[in-house]
Order: C-alpha cells, then structure tokens, then sequence
C-alpha cells in the first residue's frame, strides 16, 4: 500500500518534533496548572517560546504524518478540475525556475508589488495614508452601505431558493461524480475555513457589548432585561446566515461552472456567463483574481497580526505579563511555520488535520460550557433571541446609514464580503459529487447553525455572569482599552474547570487562525499560478511566508488597522461580483437547467413511493 509523506526530509523532521512536543508541553502544562511548582524559573516570555514550541510542535507532526494513498482523493486525472489542489513536489534545483515560470505575471507581479508599495507609502506618510483610507471606509460605509446590504440580502434569498428550488438538485461533476470527502470532513473544512478565530474572540464579547450600548433600533437602556435578547439577536444577524452566505454566493457558480462546463478552479470563473468560457483568460478576469489575491492576504494577514495582539493580551491580563511587539512579532513567526508546513502538506494531510483539531477542540469546549454553564438562562435567552431573529431579520437587513450600522453592520458584511473570493473557491473545489442543495446546506445551513449555537452559548453566559456579578467581564475589558480579547477569560475562570477551559480557549485560538491560514495559502498559491497549473511546493512555501511577511510588517510597521480596512474596502466590489455571479448562474439555468426536481418533488416522490410499497 503506497503512502505519501514518507521521504527523508519529513521523516528527520518528524522524529525533531516528539522530543520537542514533549518537552516543551511537560514545561507548558506544569507551568498552566500549576504555577507554583515552577515559580519564577519559567519567565512569561520563555513560557510564550514554550508554548508556541508546544502547539507547533504537535500540530506540525499531525500534518506531516504520513497519509495512505488510498486516503487521498484521487485527483490525478488531466480533465479533473481538482488537480490543482494537489501541491506538486519537485526538485531542489528546479524551484526558483519552476515557481517563476508556473506564476501569472499579472496577478503575481501586482499583488506582490502592491502589498510592498502600501507598506512604503506607510513608512512614507502613515498619518496621511491612514487618514486617507479611512475617510474612504467612513463614506463607504456610511453613504454606501446599501453595497453590501443588498447583496447579502440577495445572497440570502438566492441560497433559499437553491435549497427548496430545482436547481439545487443538480449534481456538481454529473450524475455518476461521487464526493471525495465523508460529510463530515466536507463540513469540517469549510467551516474551520471560512471562520477564523474572531469567533473564539468575538463569541463571548459581542452580544456583551450590545447589552452595555444596545442598538438604536432595539429601543433598551443599557444593562437592562430588555437588552438582553436583542443583543443576543444581533450577534446571531451579524454572525449567522446572512454572513455564511456571501460564501455560498460565490462558492456555488464556482463550483458549476468547473465541474459541469470544465471552467478553471479561479474566482474569475464565477463570471464565466458573461465573459464566456474563452474569456476567462481576458484582463477582466484577472482583475477579479487579483482582487481575490489582495484581499486574502490583506484579510488574512492583519487577522494574523491583531490575533497575535489578541492573544497577547488576554496573556497579559490573565497572568500579568506584558510582551510588547517582539512578543507579537514571536508568536506570528510560530503561527506561519505551523500554518505553512499545514498548507504543503496539502488538503489530505495538514489542512484536512488541523481541520479536525480545530472542531473537536470547539465542539470540546461548547459542551464543557453548557454542562458547566448557566444553561438555562442560555436556553431561555437564546430562544427569545431566536424567534427575534426570524421575526426581525427583514428590518435588520435593510438598516444602514447610520453611524451604529455602518460601524458594524456594514462592517461585518464588508468583512464577510472580503473573505469570501478565498472561502467561496474552497468551497467549490471540495464540492465535486454533492448536488448544489447539500452544497448549500452545508455552507449556509449547517455552518450558520454551529457559528449561532457557539454565540449564544458564550454571549447568553458572558451576560448572565455580568448581570448576576458573578464575574466583571465588562469590567476586565475596560481595563484593557475595550479589547475584546479579554472577554473570555474571566468568564472562564468563573467556571469550575476553569484553567482547562482558558487552556483549550488559547489552544482554539491558534488552530482556528491555522486552518483559515493554511487554506487562504493554498487558494493564493492557485490563483497566482497560471490556468491549469497546479502550485508547486515552492509556490505554496513562498505564500505562506508572505502572508506571514506581510503580518510581521504590520506589527512593525503600526499598520494593522490601516491594512485591514483597505483589505475590507475590497468588499465592496466582491460584493457586486457576488450579485453579478447570481445573475449570470441564474441567466444560465434558465436557460439549460430544465427538468430538475425541486425539495417538495423529490419529498411528493419519496412519500409516494411509500405509499406504492404499502
């Protein structure tokens, strides 16, 4: 039985990184669980090498194991769109060669040459330039927020109708196409994916913040019962279906366009109606993936940076040790060897791996929450929030042009929107074999399904324990200049199994930013690549350090807010190719997609059938 991953350099690497993984955890947990046996011997920032030794040490050799062929999708036929998911191995000496010669010159030269030259503008003139831009986001957001409200809206609407309408009944690759991953590998990529760990963040600390300065729209005083379920609401509609689709929006007419009409695996090819098939090579389409390009590393690299913050700071208050920038400069050079050796290793090893880390570890930690937590308050809360959230999602949807909504929902659409070129690619590569109904139910049903049970879990606790003084999470978060990495700590530590339940959240934090990172490197190093050619291992390397590159040169530079917002101002026009690509898969069916079922017919058919049996 032949295995992939069993050569020399893997094999050396492997056996480096037991002893360490060993070593540096006897350290780590010893020095987490109990601090007095260690003392002052192990200083904060040792503790922060340990740690980062610790976790890349063990996440690094589970990707590097070695995967049984028969494990792998098989993906080496020359007319399956998926090869170029496959990261080719070569040489030594053909690399630097091979790598030049397999990249688009345009979206190579211009995504690599921009990103440097917004850094030396920055160097040049940071207060004109962050001034600039930011006068920019203020008038999108605020004057044009109906760019991104009626999309999602759109987007919201087309992924119902492709759940109950006949359309969803296609079969993506043809009625003999089988899927390449069990569902539940399928889901977990996607979802771990698509997400990155905001939601770790964000999940305890944003219902809180609407509870202190509830929405205008919701008419409450701050802190009061009447705040409680519309700020639970709220961080369901920022967090839930309307943000899940903005993927599946761009994933799907992807994915038909590739594997029922033999287009390439490119962002470009959601527009494929319009420019035609042949026309997928045209300066218009490389504009769209060279817009998809700049907005995921600037997505994803600034993530990386304010993660590194994040994490940094909720250390410093829960045991008081300050790192400052080399700390932050330290942990992002950690992450990217971990999310790189992820993305070489490819989708069957460390990204499909870390994958499944990163939702055992959140699936560990919801339950732990609702066992220990107060779940009937989460219940009764989380219901009302629910039934809120039905009944209000029309008026949310088209509230914009306020200063509140611009700095958070259009905010949040414009993030969503800005992820969604390297999300909604994903998605589509790994959706050959399941029909565009389950495509759907996966990206838009299920993922907002497991995102809104985690928000309300730890948005109905953070309240609960706030309102009741059981812990001053509000409080910690104040003192800390509003961060909201702060917020899951003391509501952790209020719990029994506190110190575990810290430990797995900062463990989550890490793999969650791994797996959006692996698979962002991965889908960069595709669409830089020229048509047809898949990365090779070279490319993948180069990405992956770029984006951590590009983070580093964030924290030194002071740029992290500057670079996301530009990275987020890239929304707006994913935003209309969004709604272009509905038009254009909707144009198109019409046209040559007849004679499809719909829900209720295939549910009229297999009642029937039934009937017939009896």
């Amino acid at each position: 039985m032949a295995t992939h991953g069993t050569g020399g350099i893997e094999r050396t690497l492997r056996r480096a990184l037991v002893p360490l993984f060993a070593l540096s955890g006897a350290v780590v947990v010893t020095a987490f669980f109990f601090p007095a046996i260690v003392g002052d011997v192990v200083s904060g920032r040792v503790w922060l090498f340990l740690s980062l030794v610790f976790f890349g040490s063990g996440l690094s050799y589970v990707s590097l194991l070695p995967l049984e062929a028969e494990e792998g999708e098989k993906t080496d036929e020359p007319d399956d769109p998926r090869r170029v998911l496959t990261v080719r191995r070569i040489s030594r000496l053909d690399t630097a060669r091979e790598f030049f010669a397999g990249q688009d010159p345009i979206v190579f030269g211009t995504s690599v040459g921009g990103l440097t030259a917004f850094f030396g503008l920055y160097l040049l003139a940071p207060a004109t330039m962050a001034t600039s831009i930011s006068v920019v986001r203020n008038v999108l957001l605020r004057e044009f927020g109906w760019l991104f409200a009626a999309p999602i809206l759109v987007s919201v609407v087309f992924c119902l109708y492709l759940l109950v309408g006949p359309w969803g009944d296609i079969k993506l690759g043809g009625p003999d196409a089988t899927p390449g991953y069990t569902y539940p590998v399928y889901f977990t990529m996607f979802f771990t994916a698509g997400i990155a760990a905001g939601i770790v963040f964000w999940g305890p600390a944003e219902a809180l913040f609407h509870y202190r300065e509830p929405p205008p729209s919701m008419a409450a005083e701050p802190r009061s019962d009447a705040a409680v379920v519309g700020a639970l609401t709220y961080a369901l509609f920022h967090w839930g279906f309307s943000a899940w689709s903005a993927y599946v929006v761009v994933g799907v007419p992807i994915a038909y366009f590739v594997y029922q009409h033999g287009a390439p695996l490119r962002v470009s090819t959601a527009l494929a109606p319009f420019l035609g098939l042949e026309g997928l090579d045209s300066v218009w389409a490389r504009f769209v993936d060279l817009l998809a390009v700049l907005a995921t590393i600037g997505g994803i690299a600034t993530s990386i940076a304010l993660v590194s913050q994040q994490f940094l700071a909720g250390i410093d208050h829960q045991w008081a040790v300050t790192y400052g920038t080399g700390g932050s400069v330290l942990f992002v050079t950690g992450l990217t060897a971990i999310f790189v050796i992820s993305a070489r290793t490819g989708v069957h090893r460390g990204i499909r791996r870390l994958s499944a880390i990163t939702i055992l570890l959140f699936a560990l930690v919801s339950v732990v929450l609702f066992v220990l937590g107060p779940r009937w308050f989460v219940l009764e809360q989380g219901a009302a929030a629910v039934g809120r959230y039905a009944v209000t999602f029309v008026p949310m949807s088209v509230e914009f042009g306020t200063e509140w909504a611009a700095g958070w929902t259009v905010w949040n659409w414009s993030w969503w929107f800005s992820w969604a070129p390297f999300a909604g690619l994903f998605l589509a590569a790994l959706s050959k074999g399941r029909r565009i109904r389950t495509v759907v139910l996966t990206g838009f049903v299920a993922t907002s399904m497991a995102t809104m049970t985690w928000f309300l879990l730890l948005g109905g606790t953070a309240i609960q324990f706030q309102r009741s003084g059981r812990a001053d999470i509000l409080g910690a978060v104040e003192a800390f200049g509003g961060s909201e990495a702060v917020a899951g700590f003391p509501l952790f530590q209020a719990l029994a199994l506190g110190q575990l339940l810290t430990f797995l959240f900062l463990a989550l934090i890490i793999c969650f930013i791994a797996t959006s990172a692996d698979t962002s490197t991965l889908v960069v190093a595709i669409l830089a690549a020229r048509h047809e050619v898949a990365p090779t291992t070279g490319a993948v390397v180069f990405w992956g350090l770029f984006q951590g590159v590009v983070a580093v040169s964030v924290l030194v530079t002071g740029s992290a807010q500057t670079l996301q917002t530009a990275a987020v101002l890239t929304g707006a026009p994913i935003a209309l190719v969004s709604v272009v690509a509905v038009v254009g898969l909707t144009r198109f069916c019409l046209e040559h997609e007849r004679g499809h079922a719909s829900a209720f017919g295939r549910l009229r058919s297999v009642v029937l059938e039934r009937e017939t049996d009896d």
